[in-house]
This record gives structure tokens, sequence and C-alpha cells, in this order.
């Protein structure tokens, strides 16, 4: 039986192998959930799996666990990016959360020439996926990516990556132009435009690309956090592994 508590750590993971507390990990387990010595902890890092370990140690200000065995394999998502506009702080936040529950390995915010934020908090942003892995059971922890430029990514873009973006301008339409479009299993990104929807010299560039395609998301314009995660089931039921 797996352990109810999850916990994500930095340490590496492995048979008896301890893994020292922080000072807030020990307040999590001991002072919220209540965990005593002899009590038993799920952990993953990203890297090693799921493993069960056992509360060897058990204070205040740190504590220390002891792996027992491995519980799950690393589980890596699909090859896919999540590229998006910050907006309001809630709504960001919503969304590097979903992307994280839903299976994306990386996480890029990207400033448009609409986009509304000019910096974002990497590290929280950061926290924000972490916990999100702890609560849906997955073992990896997208990685989520610095502010850059649109235009920016687009010139330092990978030459074996299928883009897909999703153009508010398309809501309605009964078609979107598509470009060569990539099997499963092959590398792809996501990108979801600012409030505002991309500018004219944005999308002109997008549809240039020999690897992008432009897709609408049904008959209505939809808010950005509601795009990504329309646009992240869309191709996980298609090209994902959530077949």
């Amino acid at each position: 039986m797996r352990a109810k508590v999850r916990l994500y750590v930095e340490h590496p993971l492995g048979e008896v192998q301890p893994v020292p507390l922080s000072r807030e990990q020990a307040h999590y387990l001991f002072g919220v959930m209540r965990l005593g010595e002899g009590a038993q902890v799920a952990l993953f890092n990203g890297r090693d799996g799921e493993w069960t370990a056992t509360v060897a140690e058990a204070g205040k200000r740190g504590g220390v666990l002891v792996c027992d065995a491995q519980a799950v394999p690393l589980q890596m998502p699909p090859d896919l990016w999540l590229l998006f506009a910050p907006i309001k702080k809630a709504r960001t936040d919503f969304i590097v959360e979903k992307a994280a529950e839903m299976g994306v390995r990386r996480i890029l915010p990207v400033q448009t020439e609409f986009t509304n934020a000019e910096r974002v908090r990497q590290d929280r942003l950061q926290a924000h996926a972490v916990e999100a892995a702890e609560q849906c059971g997955a073992t990896f922890v997208p990685e989520v990516g610095p502010l850059r430029k649109l235009d920016r990514v687009l010139a330092d873009w990978p030459a074996e990556r299928q883009l897909t973006f999703c153009d508010e301008a398309e809501a309605g339409r009964s078609s979107a132009r598509a470009g060569v479009v990539a099997g499963k299993g092959a590398p792809w990104a996501i990108l979801i435009g600012p409030e505002g929807g991309f500018s004219d010299t944005e999308r002109t560039r997008l549809r240039g690309m020999e690897l992008a395609q432009v897709v609408q998301l049904g008959p209505r314009i939809l808010r950005a956090d509601t795009a990504a995660v329309a646009a992240l089931t869309l191709w996980q039921l298609t090209y994902g592994d959530w077949q």
C-alpha cells in the first residue's frame, strides 16, 4: 500500500538512503500531518521514482527519513512543452498547476507584444509545480523556465519540435491551417497567447514556421487559463499518454 503522505525532496533516493528534512518539511510532517517515528512517507525527487520511507528521527526543527523500497518507478510525461503569456497572478498559478497535473515536461512563460505582466516569480511558479506533482501522484516535476520574449524563443526554436498555437482569432471558424504534423512520441509544444491575443506580426511569424500549426478551440473565445487546459486535454487525447 502506498503511503498517503507524499513529499518532494531534492535529495537522492535509494535503498536505505537517509533523507534529511528541512525545518519546513519537518513542520509539515510532524506538526501539520502529526506523523511520528515509524510512520511511512512517500518520497519523490523527479529523478528516482517514488520511494516508501520510514521516519527515523522526528523533531520540531528537522528530522530524518530512511528509504525502504521503490514503490513506483520514474514515469516521464510526453515530450510536451507549454508556452503561455502570464496573466493575473492566481490564474498564472492555475495554469502552472494544471500543466503539471496534466503531464507537461517543461513550462515556459513568454512575453508577447500584448502581455501585461513584465516579470514572474520563477521560484514561486516552480513551487506550485512541485505542489501539484505531490498532490496528483506524479513522479516527475516539470521545469518552469524564466520569462522570455516570444520572438527570442522562436528564434531559438528546435528544428524537430512541432508547435501548436491557439489563436482566439480562429474561434468559430470551421478549420484551421495545419503545418507538418508529427506523430505520437515526437517533441511538441503548445503556445497559449495573452488576453489581448497575438499581434499581426506574431501571427505572421508563427504561420511562417514550417513545423507550426494554428488551431481553434471551439466556437467561443476562451480565457487564457481555460484555453491552456482545453488545449492540453485535446493534445493528450490525440498524441499523449491518455490513450
